[in-house]
């Protein structure tokens, strides 16, 4: 079973993860991605598309031009699980692979 994570542990996580921090109710973590072209934006979006179905995860998200706004939260524990520091790390990882600015 996916549990919450607890502020200590939230922040344990957030120390080692680049650009993302956390809502003020400790019950999402957020980060913005800006890549260089729509394009390059898009491929991102696809790639974590296919890896958040896969996990039965999905990421609540928008897209304007050559940025991706992203905000993970596990809705129905009512807080961030190891769930979505994993998409987290692997969007990171997708965004190296892509062009960012």
């Amino acid at each position: 079973m996916v549990e919450k994570l607890s502020i200590k542990e939230l922040n344990n996580n957030l120390v080692s993860m680049d650009g993302w921090t956390k809502t003020n109710d400790n019950t999402a973590i957020i980060k913005t991605f800006n890549f260089k072209s729509f394009d390059d934006a898009w491929n991102f979006m696809t790639q974590v598309a296919i890896k958040s179905s896969s996990m039965n995860h999905h990421p609540d998200w928008s897209n304007s031009y050559n940025k991706v706004i992203v905000e993970l939260s596990t809705h129905n524990i009512g807080g961030v699980t190891d769930l979505d520091i994993e998409l987290a790390n692997y969007m990171d990882v997708t965004a190296l692979d892509i062009r960012l600015i």
